[in-house]
This record gives C-alpha cells, sequence and structure tokens, in this order.
C-alpha cells in the first residue's frame, strides 16, 4: 500500500527506531528531495513564489498533521518551507514519519 493511503497510528515510545536498511527502503518509497539527518528524522525543503503560497502550504501541513495526529517542525522563511520529521516519543524515525511525508508531498498535488 502507498504510504499516502496509510494513517498514523499513535506511538507512545517502546520500540525501535527504524536504523540503516530499513530507512533507506522507506525513503525509496518517498518522492524527491528529502533527506535523512542522522537516521534521526527526515527533511525537506519547499521554495514557493512568494510568502503567501508558503503560508498556504504551510497551513495545508497544518491540517495533515492534525488529521494524523502526528506533528512534523516546520520553519518558514519568506517563500521557504522546511519541514524536519521525526517520532518524539523514540527520538528517531518511525513509519509514521514517513506516511506523514509522503501526505505532505502529496499536498503540493492538491
Amino acid at each position: 500500500m502507498e504510504l499516502k493511503l496509510k494513517k498514523c497510528v499513535p506511538c507512545e515510545g517502546g520500540i525501535k527506531p527504524l536504523k540503516g536498511q530499513a530507512i533507506t527502503d522507506y525513503m525509496n518509497k518517498l518522492g524527491s528531495g528529502w533527506s535523512i539527518v542522522g537516521e534521526k528524522m527526515i527533511r525537506k525543503e519547499f521554495t514557493f513564489i512568494n510568502f503567501r503560497q508558503g503560508m498556504a502550504f504551510l497551513n495545508k501541513i497544518a491540517a495533515i498533521s492534525e488529521q494524523e495526529g502526528h506533528h512534523p517542525d516546520v520553519c518558514i522563511s519568506y517563500s521557504k518551507v522546511s519541514v524536519e520529521i521525526f517520532t518524539h516519543a523514540i527520538n528517531g524515525l518511525s513509519e509514521n514519519d514517513f506516511i506523514l511525508a509522503a501526505k505532505i508531498d502529496d499536498a503540493l498535488n492538491v
């Protein structure tokens, strides 16, 4: 099943973060532009024509995050929106992070 069609599941900790090949396998399911930061998070920067478009996208990210119950760290700098995603409860990466990333990528097409 495509990641964007899955639903994030609550994570209260107690599971091990993804490592190595598991991260690579999930990264291969995402669109281009995502990078791995120290096997602890994934990051992507989106560039828009102006601040208004960046804010509109940021609001889409907020709506998706609320629906999924999984919240990224987001920063806007005029026309750039940077997104960092990791699972806080395990201080690393879980499937939820890749699901959210896929849904954020998909929001560009909506």
